[in-house]
């Protein structure tokens, strides 16, 4: 049987030899914070061990995400220089709120493989849960740096909870030109009852602007015993939302390799939606990402 061909929408390459360019992982002890135990992935990860991980797979395209920087521009010129076929396309960092976000993201987007940017804006009134200290949506400074996006061709990729959608739709409806992908499937972390429905409720209304996709990845980060089972209801509930033109599978290497092997995650991908017909799987697995990351 022939390898399924992908476009990979999200994963990071790192170098930790480089220097200290990467705090929340050179920096974290082991077993803090909401991925767990670090130590499996404190070590480089570049495209020689992405190949290994992905040999089930026929990986045509991929999307580097960036990987919190100390140094943004540090590592899209490192991601520049690697020699090979992938990435195929870079989102980058900028911080949006800083007083230079015009001159970041007008070199970021100097770069020939830089489609998008991205700034994590998780936040949450549960401090182990929240990475911002405030909810960077609402504030007026952030959005003149996202409204800059549109000037310079640039997508955003969205990394946000529950709790901030309906803010993350407001944006979405005002900046209708900048395309916005959500990451993670809209980390569904808050695993009760009540979250579970605020978070299928804030999918729908992020689903209702037509600017908005969304990434189906990142699960192991906030359920780290996942099972193809568990998963289910959340990856056919943000297809029904979006529908098949509008999501992108994407492995979330080397982070979710904390939690089960690449032909793990992919596997249960293909499992879900078997039912839908080679086309539709085909525009999710690879069409999908080849046309709005623009590669």
């Amino acid at each position: 049987m022939a390898k399924r061909k992908i476009v990979d929408a999200h994963h990071h390459f790192w170098q930790l030899s480089r220097g200290y360019n990467y705090p929340w992982l050179q920096d974290a002890p082991a077993g803090e914070g909401m991925l767990g135990d670090l130590a499996p992935i404190v070590r480089d990860y570049g495209l020689a061990d992405y190949l290994t991980d992905t040999k089930n797979y026929d990986v045509v395209g991929s999307v580097h995400v960036e990987a919190v920087p100390r140094d943004p521009l540090d590592e899209t010129r490192w991601l520049h220089a690697l020699s090979g076929r992938l990435p195929s396309a870079i989102v980058a960092f900028a911080a949006l709120d800083a007083p230079d976000a015009e001159q970041i993201i007008a070199t970021q987007a100097s770069f020939p493989r830089v489609k998008g940017i991205r700034q994590i804006v998780n936040w949450h009134p549960n401090p182990s849960l929240t990475f911002t200290p405030r909810n960077l949506l609402a504030d007026d400074a952030w959005r003149s740096g996202y409204r800059l996006l549109r000037k310079y061709g640039l997508s955003f990729d969205m990394q946000l909870y529950a709790v901030q959608m309906v803010d993350a739709a407001d944006v979405a409806r005002r900046y209708p030109d900048t395309l916005m992908i959500v990451n993670h499937a809209g980390m569904p972390a808050d695993r009760n009852t009540q979250g579970i429905a605020d978070w299928r409720a804030g999918l729908k209304l992020l689903a209702a602007t037509e600017n908005v996709v969304i990434k189906v990845s990142g699960f192991g980060m906030v359920d780290h015993r996942w099972t193809p089972e568990s998963i289910r209801p959340l990856i056919l509930h943000a297809v029904d939302c979006f529908g098949v033109d509008r999501v992108m599978f994407a492995s979330n290497f080397p982070v979710d390799r904390l939690y089960g092997s690449f032909a793990d995650v992919y596997r249960a991908f293909e499992m879900i939606v078997a039912d839908f017909s080679p086309d539709e799987q085909d525009r999710m697995f690879r069409g999908n990402a080849l046309r709005h990351y623009r590669i």
